[in-house]
Order: structure tokens, then C-alpha cells, then sequence
């Protein structure tokens, strides 16, 4: 009998909790963090993402650049430092979820443990971009430079271990070149150096370079992918241009931290899937080449606990290490 009370009282108590998650989230400004500078392709997305989100919601949602280490410190302190309430959020990778996890010793959280999917948002495939003075037309023009002399093309990324860096390799491997990695912190910064022709090359987000195209300040030689871009469809696959099993799409979503009452994780959900579902949303940002998606939380980490043994088969087979 006294046991039955106790769980009654159990339930109760959970019932109650419940409404209360339901009935007053959110009653304060929530934030949302990007773990990557700010100006960058993920915040192309975060910041519409976040004011249509604060509409809904009736609160505002502030954006919070915690940029270093691939992703992880912002990553990390979502993960860690903040309470599971919901009202802290971050856009995560493939990259920081699934990629991160094979390339450091220690990340300071544990992906499929200390976060909670909410639902996945965009992806993007990766594209090789070089600057618009390189005498490289196409793919073959630079599979023939790197062919001639080893080593000494060079192509820039996001930085070490990130998705641009692993399509540099992917690129090396399926063309059968050696080129050379200069990671940056972050994707502008090498991109800059693109245009200016501090470097000739490098893999970037698709987004990222769209506008530049247009301007004809860079050529973008090929996409990761199986399929053209509808933004590019002048712009060959890798397989197209002649080096098949190049194929690298970058998906992101949003979660909070573990632990976070369940009927929080659903109005988010539910808010966002909304959102990321709506013509007046997807629109815009297709035009700059993102595909807009939406899940459940179930979907999106079914899917990071697919892609995490995956990534750590690339990471070694590719030899990266990051202490």
C-alpha cells in the first residue's frame, strides 16, 4: 500500500512538473549558440532561424558566437555549463557531433550523452572554390598541377579535422594527388585569403561562396555531391568532373542539453519544424544554397549515431590527430 502511495505521489509530482514546463516556457529570453565566428555560413541560418523562433515563442532569442577548437567550446558549454532547462541552445554539426568525437583525446562532453537533438535544420554540400586570377578551369587542371609537382598546391579549410579539411582529403585519395593543408580558424578568413590570392584554393560550404560566383570573384570548380546544386547547375559533381567518391554534405541541427523536460524538447520541436517547414523561411535561403530540413529529436540522433562511427572510420583512415 505505502508503496503504491509513493508512486502515486511519484507521478504526481512528474504530472505537475510537467504542466509547469508546458505552461511557463519560455518566461525569459532564451539564446542560441553558434560555435563558429560570427559572419560565417552558420550564422546565415541561425539568425533568421532565431528571430522567427523569438515570434513564436514571444521571447527573444539572442545569438552567441562561441567560436574554437573545431566547435567545441561552444559545444562544451552548452553541453556542461548550462542548466537543462531549454533556454540555451546549439546549432551543432556534423562536424562538432559526429567528426569532433574521433579527433580529440578529451572534448569536455559527450555528444550522445550530455545533448539532446531537437531537430535537424539544413544541410550543405562542400565545394571546391578557387580564386579567379589561378589559371584552374576545371578539376583537371588542378589534378594535373598537383600531379606535376607533389606537395606544393596548397588548399585551405575551416581548420583541422573539420568537414573541408576531410573533403581535401577525400579529394586527394579518389584523384590519386598530394596537396598540402593550411587549416584556418574558421571558414572566412581562408576564404579572404582566396580572394586575395594568398592561397589558390580550398573546400568550402557551399553557401559560403555563392555570392562571390556570381560576382566571378572565385570559380567553383566542383560539388561534393551526388547531385548538382539548383544554385549551380553549371557547377559539375566531383564524379562529373571526373573523380568519383568525392561526396561530402555537412548537415546541422539544434539541441539542448540532456536532461531537458520533455514537453520543453516537444514546443521547441514543434516551434522550429514549423518554422523550418514555411515557405517564407525555406525561400530565401535556398536561394543561397541551403537545404532546409526538419525532424523529430529521434530522427536527428538516429542520424548522429550513424554518421559518429562513420566519421571516426574517415578521421582514420585519413591519419588526423588533434591533441
Amino acid at each position: 500500500m505505502k508503496r503504491r502511495l509513493a508512486i502515486a505521489a511519484s507521478l504526481a509530482f512528474a504530472s505537475v512538473l510537467t504542466a509547469r514546463a508546458e505552461g511557463t516556457f519560455p518566461d525569459h529570453p532564451l539564446t542560441l549558440v553558434v560555435p563558429y565566428p560570427a559572419g560565417g555560413v552558420a550564422d546565415q541560418i541561425a539568425r533568421p532561424l532565431a528571430q522567427a523562433l523569438a515570434q513564436r515563442l514571444g521571447q527573444p532569442v539572442i545569438i552567441d558566437n562561441r567560436a574554437g577548437a573545431n566547435g567545441n567550446i561552444g559545444s562544451a558549454w552548452v553541453a556542461r555549463s548550462q542548466p537543462a532547462d531549454g533556454y540555451t541552445m546549439l546549432l551543432g554539426s556534423t562536424s562538432t557531433l559526429t567528426v569532433n568525437p574521433a579527433l580529440y583525446k578529451s572534448l569536455g562532453y559527450d555528444v550522445l550523452k550530455d545533448l539532446q537533438p531537437v531537430t535537424l535544420t539544413h544541410q550543405m554540400p562542400n565545394v571546391l572554390v578557387v580564386g579567379a586570377a589561378t589559371p584552374y578551369k576545371n578539376v583537371a587542371d588542378v589534378v594535373v598541377a598537383a600531379k606535376k609537382k607533389p606537395g606544393d598546391l596548397v588548399f585551405g579549410s575551416a581548420g583541422n579535422g573539420n568537414t573541408m579539411h576531410l573533403t581535401g582529403v577525400e579529394f586527394q585519395d579518389k584523384a590519386g594527388v598530394k596537396l598540402t593543408h593550411v587549416p584556418y580558424k574558421g571558414g572566412p578568413p581562408a576564404l579572404n585569403d582566396v580572394l586575395a590570392g594568398q592561397i589558390p584554393m580550398m573546400f568550402h560550404n557551399l553557401p559560403a561562396v555563392v555570392s562571390y560566383k556570381k560576382a566571378a570573384s572565385v570559380r567553383v570548380l566542383a560539388v561534393a555531391d551526388t547531385k548538382r546544386s539548383p544554385v549551380m547547375p553549371d557547377v559539375p559533381t566531383f564524379a562529373e568532373a571526373g573523380v568519383p567518391g568525392v561526396v561530402n554534405i555537412v548537415w546541422n541541427g539544434i539541441l539542448v542539453r540532456s536532461g531537458t523536460p520533455a514537453p520543453v524538447v516537444e514546443r521547441l520541436n514543434k516551434e522550429m519544424r514549423s518554422i523550418l517547414q514555411s515557405p517564407e523561411f525555406r525561400k530565401p535561403l535556398e536561394a543561397q544554397g541551403y537545404e532546409v530540413l526538419s525532424s523529430t529529436p529521434q530522427e536527428m540522433g538516429a542520424l548522429i549515431a550513424r554518421d559518429t562511427p562513420a566519421m571516426a572510420a574517415v578521421v582514420k583512415q585519413a591519419d588526423i590527430q588533434i591533441d
